[in-house]
Protein backbone atom coordinates (compact mmCIF):
# COMPACT_ATOMS: atom_id res chain seq x y z
CA UNK A 1 0.00 0.00 0.00
CA UNK A 2 1.21 3.35 -1.27
CA UNK A 3 2.11 6.28 1.84
CA UNK A 4 1.55 9.86 1.64
CA UNK A 5 3.79 12.01 3.26
CA UNK A 6 2.40 15.66 3.21
CA UNK A 7 4.64 18.57 4.05
CA UNK A 8 3.44 22.42 4.83
CA UNK A 9 3.95 25.72 6.01
CA UNK A 10 4.15 29.05 4.70
CA UNK A 11 6.30 30.54 2.42
CA UNK A 12 10.32 29.72 3.12
CA UNK A 13 9.53 27.05 5.96
CA UNK A 14 11.51 24.67 4.16
CA UNK A 15 9.28 22.03 2.95
CA UNK A 16 10.96 21.84 -0.77
CA UNK A 17 14.34 21.37 1.00
CA UNK A 18 13.35 18.47 2.99
CA UNK A 19 10.67 17.05 0.28
CA UNK A 20 13.63 17.04 -2.33
CA UNK A 21 15.97 15.13 0.29
CA UNK A 22 12.90 12.70 1.52
CA UNK A 23 12.90 11.70 -2.09
CA UNK A 24 16.50 11.60 -2.61
CA UNK A 25 16.30 9.69 0.92
CA UNK A 26 13.77 6.88 0.11
CA UNK A 27 15.33 6.26 -3.77
CA UNK A 28 13.30 4.46 -6.14
CA UNK A 29 9.58 4.83 -6.53
CA UNK A 30 9.10 7.42 -5.30
CA UNK A 31 6.82 10.85 -6.38
CA UNK A 32 7.24 14.17 -5.57
CA UNK A 33 4.45 16.50 -6.27
CA UNK A 34 5.05 20.25 -5.32
CA UNK A 35 2.41 22.63 -5.83
CA UNK A 36 4.67 25.25 -6.71
CA UNK A 37 5.91 23.45 -9.49
CA UNK A 38 2.35 22.15 -10.56
CA UNK A 39 0.63 25.84 -10.04
CA UNK A 40 3.57 28.17 -11.50
CA UNK A 41 5.06 26.34 -13.73
CA UNK A 42 3.00 23.53 -15.45
CA UNK A 43 -0.45 25.24 -15.08
CA UNK A 44 0.85 29.12 -14.64
CA UNK A 45 -2.63 29.81 -12.35
CA UNK A 46 -2.84 32.01 -9.35
CA UNK A 47 -4.06 30.34 -6.03
CA UNK A 48 -7.28 30.47 -4.70
CA UNK A 49 -10.80 28.92 -4.11
CA UNK A 50 -11.52 26.68 -7.50
CA UNK A 51 -7.59 26.84 -8.46
CA UNK A 52 -7.17 24.41 -11.51
CA UNK A 53 -4.19 23.30 -9.48
CA UNK A 54 -5.83 21.28 -6.96
CA UNK A 55 -8.05 19.02 -9.70
CA UNK A 56 -4.22 18.02 -11.31
CA UNK A 57 -3.05 17.30 -7.62
CA UNK A 58 -5.72 14.90 -7.43
CA UNK A 59 -5.49 13.09 -10.44
CA UNK A 60 -1.46 12.86 -9.72
CA UNK A 61 -2.43 11.20 -5.64
CA UNK A 62 -4.32 8.82 -7.42
CA UNK A 63 -1.82 7.84 -9.71
CA UNK A 64 1.07 7.98 -7.11
CA UNK A 65 -1.46 5.49 -4.77
CA UNK A 66 -1.80 2.94 -7.89
CA UNK A 67 2.35 2.93 -9.12
CA UNK A 68 4.15 4.47 -6.49
CA UNK A 69 5.39 3.29 -3.05
CA UNK A 70 5.90 7.09 -1.57
CA UNK A 71 3.94 9.95 -2.52
CA UNK A 72 5.39 13.13 -1.23
CA UNK A 73 3.09 16.26 -1.48
CA UNK A 74 4.76 19.23 -0.93
CA UNK A 75 3.42 23.19 -0.76
CA UNK A 76 1.56 26.18 1.23
CA UNK A 77 -1.26 23.93 0.13
CA UNK A 78 -3.93 26.29 2.04
CA UNK A 79 -6.54 24.55 4.00
CA UNK A 80 -9.36 25.73 2.35
CA UNK A 81 -8.87 26.23 -1.32
CA UNK A 82 -7.40 22.60 -1.04
CA UNK A 83 -9.85 21.04 0.87
CA UNK A 84 -11.38 18.62 -1.71
CA UNK A 85 -7.79 17.52 -2.63
CA UNK A 86 -7.38 16.68 1.38
CA UNK A 87 -10.88 14.86 0.83
CA UNK A 88 -8.92 12.37 -1.84
CA UNK A 89 -5.73 11.32 0.15
CA UNK A 90 -8.17 10.58 3.28
CA UNK A 91 -9.87 8.00 0.34
CA UNK A 92 -7.01 7.18 -1.22
CA UNK A 93 -4.69 6.75 1.12
CA UNK A 94 -6.86 6.26 4.31
CA UNK A 95 -4.36 5.50 7.60
CA UNK A 96 -1.16 5.77 5.16
CA UNK A 97 -1.24 9.48 5.51
CA UNK A 98 1.97 11.33 7.32
CA UNK A 99 1.27 15.22 7.34
CA UNK A 100 3.47 17.74 8.82
CA UNK A 101 3.59 21.20 9.10
CA UNK A 102 5.48 24.15 9.76
CA UNK A 103 4.58 26.22 12.73
CA UNK A 104 7.47 28.36 12.23
CA UNK A 105 7.98 32.48 13.20
CA UNK A 106 7.44 34.62 10.14
CA UNK A 107 10.68 36.36 10.63
CA UNK A 108 12.11 32.73 10.87
CA UNK A 109 10.98 31.98 7.44
CA UNK A 110 11.45 35.30 6.04
CA UNK A 111 15.58 34.45 7.44
CA UNK A 112 15.39 30.99 5.62
CA UNK A 113 13.48 32.56 2.23
CA UNK A 114 16.74 35.15 2.12
CA UNK A 115 18.89 31.60 1.60
CA UNK A 116 17.28 30.38 -1.64
CA UNK A 117 18.16 31.15 -4.69
CA UNK A 118 14.63 32.39 -5.98
CA UNK A 119 15.22 35.05 -2.94
CA UNK A 120 14.99 37.87 -5.51
CA UNK A 121 11.39 36.76 -7.36
CA UNK A 122 9.62 38.35 -4.32
CA UNK A 123 10.19 40.00 -0.80
CA UNK A 124 8.73 40.16 2.94
CA UNK A 125 5.61 42.30 1.46
CA UNK A 126 4.57 38.74 -0.54
CA UNK A 127 5.29 36.66 2.31
CA UNK A 128 3.33 39.05 4.37
CA UNK A 129 0.82 39.04 2.41
CA UNK A 130 0.28 35.05 1.87
CA UNK A 131 0.91 34.52 5.63
CA UNK A 132 -1.20 32.41 7.12
CA UNK A 133 -1.13 31.34 10.81
CA UNK A 134 -1.62 27.96 11.96
CA UNK A 135 -3.54 26.93 9.11
CA UNK A 136 -4.37 23.37 9.68
CA UNK A 137 -6.03 20.63 7.46
CA UNK A 138 -8.12 19.72 10.40
CA UNK A 139 -9.35 16.53 8.70
CA UNK A 140 -6.14 15.03 8.72
CA UNK A 141 -3.75 15.52 12.00
CA UNK A 142 -0.16 16.91 11.44
CA UNK A 143 2.72 16.85 13.71
CA UNK A 144 3.76 20.32 14.42
CA UNK A 145 7.71 20.73 12.74
CA UNK A 146 9.29 23.77 14.67
CA UNK A 147 12.27 25.82 14.07
CA UNK A 148 14.32 24.36 16.57
CA UNK A 149 14.67 20.83 14.12
CA UNK A 150 17.29 21.17 11.56
CA UNK A 151 17.14 19.71 7.94
CA UNK A 152 18.72 16.39 8.77
CA UNK A 153 16.87 15.76 12.09
CA UNK A 154 13.54 16.52 10.39
CA UNK A 155 14.37 14.18 7.48
CA UNK A 156 15.78 11.42 9.64
CA UNK A 157 12.49 11.51 11.80
CA UNK A 158 9.90 11.61 9.04
CA UNK A 159 11.85 9.13 6.79
CA UNK A 160 11.97 6.90 10.03
CA UNK A 161 8.57 7.30 10.81
CA UNK A 162 7.22 6.45 7.26
CA UNK A 163 9.47 3.09 7.36
CA UNK A 164 8.65 1.91 10.67
CA UNK A 165 4.80 1.74 9.97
Amino acid sequence: MAKLIILRGNSGSGKTTVAKALQQKFGANTMLLSQDMIRREILKVKDGVGTPACSLLIHMLKYGRKNCEIVILEGILDSEYYRELFECAMEEYGVNIYAYYYDLPFEETLRRHETKPNCNEFGERDMRRWWKEKDFIGSIPEKILTKERGLDETVDMIYDTVSSS
